[in-house]
């Protein structure tokens, strides 16, 4: 008789599979807004770059076409146009478009208003039409959450708030710059980039004692260092909008 062993189980231990994190990320891209005819605003976005060298160079940067509403066959070529201007699109909003294929940017899906960057420091009157269109509901100014930084702002560094006012009590180095939803308040000699209101907040202002900024703006509106009065160098100064132009004005 013959008997037979009985068979061993053996155990295998569970595979861990390692999850994938996807965290989320915040942050400001700029807007550009391109208008018929267009090669007049790249006439003009060329005139802008010649001021500000090197302005959107590692910036994301959204190529708003609701305005210009090209053929989705035509995007292509603008957003080449701009890559030979050093501008790098990082995603496309646009109407009536769903997709422009993998060679392309994205097309945005439900975002915000931009705020746009234009090349003049004054609103041009728009064209009388039959109807005239309803205003676009603007967003309400974000509440009031003051940062306040102690330190200088050395050359390079960028402050990025946009809940709120931005006050430097030192010194703002030359390229570095800071964005706020609110105003900016800087205590010691500005030679840097300000957005104030950059998340759309017309009320805004920026206020520095001594001004040797490079580019001051509010709201999308700005001045660069070529469009300031010489009167304005080297002086305390407040920067606002008032009847859809941008002021730069002695701070008494």
């Amino acid at each position: 008789m013959t008997t037979t062993a009985p068979a061993q189980t053996t155990s295998v231990p569970p595979v861990q599979r390692k999850s994938i994190r996807f965290p989320a990320r915040s942050f400001m891209a700029f807007a550009l807004a391109p208008e018929a005819p267009l090669h007049e605003w790249l006439e003009a976005l060329d005139r802008w770059t010649e001021n500000s060298p090197g302005f959107f160079a590692g910036r994301p940067v959204v190529l708003d076409l609701k305005i210009l509403k090209p053929r989705a066959s035509e995007v292509g070529a603008l957003v080449a146009q701009l890559a030979e201007r050093g501008i790098r699109i990082y995603a496309i909003e646009a109407m009536g478009i769903d997709s422009l294929g993998p060679d392309l940017p994205p097309v945005l899906i439900g975002a915000k208003t931009s705020v746009i960057f234009e090349s003049k420091t004054q609103r041009e009157p728009k064209a009388a039409t039959a109807e005239p269109a309803a205003p676009e509901p603007r967003e309400e100014a974000p509440a009031s959450n003051s940062l306040i930084i102690q330190t200088p702002i050395r050359s390079g560094q960028s402050v990025y708030h946009p809940q709120g006012d931005v006050i430097v009590l030192g010194s703002v180095g030359s390229g570095s710059e800071i964005v706020a939803g609110g105003s900016v308040h800087v205590y010691g000699t500005l030679r840097g980039r300000v957005f104030a209101g950059a998340t759309g907040n017309d009320k805004a202002r920026i206020f520095c004692r001594k001004n040797e900024a490079e580019l001051l703006a509010v709201d999308g509106w700005y001045h660069t260092a070529e469009d300031m009065e010489p009167s304005a160098r080297g002086k305390p100064i407040q920067v606002f909008l008032e009847n859809g132009a941008i002021h730069v004005a002695a701070l008494n």
